[in-house]
C-alpha cells in the first residue's frame, strides 16, 4: 500500500484558534481527520506530523527515507525563511507536494520551500489535501 507521510508545519497546532479570517475556523484535528478520510477514500496509507521546529522536521524526513512513497507538507510558518528545511525535502529521496490551504500569494508571499516539491497546491482550504493525495497517486503511477 502506498505510504505517504503529511508534516503540518510551524503553527498549524494553532488553526481555529488564530488568524481565523484568513485560514477559517477548522483545527488542526480538523484538518487531520480530513486528511486520514481522503487516504481512505484513495486507498492510501497516511502517518500525520506536527511540528513546530525544522530541526524536527528535517529529523523526520530523513527518518522515513525509504518507508514512505511521497509527502504533503502543509508548512505553515516555515513558508518562509527556513533553507535548511528546503534543503531537506530537496535532498528526500520521495516527491513532496506543498499544501497550503489559503493562497500565500494572495498574501503577498512566496514559498521558500516550494522549488524544492514536486508540486504545490494553494487556496482551496482543506480539499488541498485530497489533491494532494490525488496528484502523488499519479505521479507515483507513471513511474
Amino acid at each position: 500500500m502506498t505510504k505517504i507521510l503529511v508534516v503540518q508545519g510551524m503553527g498549524l497546532d494553532l488553526r481555529g484558534k488564530t488568524q481565523i479570517e484568513v485560514f477559517g475556523p477548522m483545527t488542526l484535528a480538523d484538518y487531520n481527520r480530513h486528511v486520514e478520510a481522503y487516504a481512505k477514500e484513495q486507498g492510501v496509507e497516511v502517518e500525520i506530523v506536527q511540528s513546530n521546529v525544522a530541526a524536527d522536521v528535517i529529523a523526520k524526513l530523513k527518518a522515513v527515507s525509504g518507508k514512505v512513497d511521497a509527502a504533503i507538507f502543509n508548512p505553515g510558518g516555515f513558508t518562509k525563511g527556513h533553507p535548511e528545511l528546503a534543503a531537506a525535502i530537496a535532498a528526500a529521496p520521495f516527491p513532496t507536494v506543498e499544501v497550503h490551504i489559503s493562497n500565500p500569494a494572495a498574501r503577498g508571499t512566496q514559498s521558500d520551500m516550494a522549488p524544492s516539491c514536486k508540486s504545490a497546491i494553494a487556496g482551496f482550504g482543506v480539499a488541498g489535501y485530497r489533491l494532494a493525495l490525488l496528484g502523488i497517486k499519479e505521479l507515483l503511477s507513471a513511474r
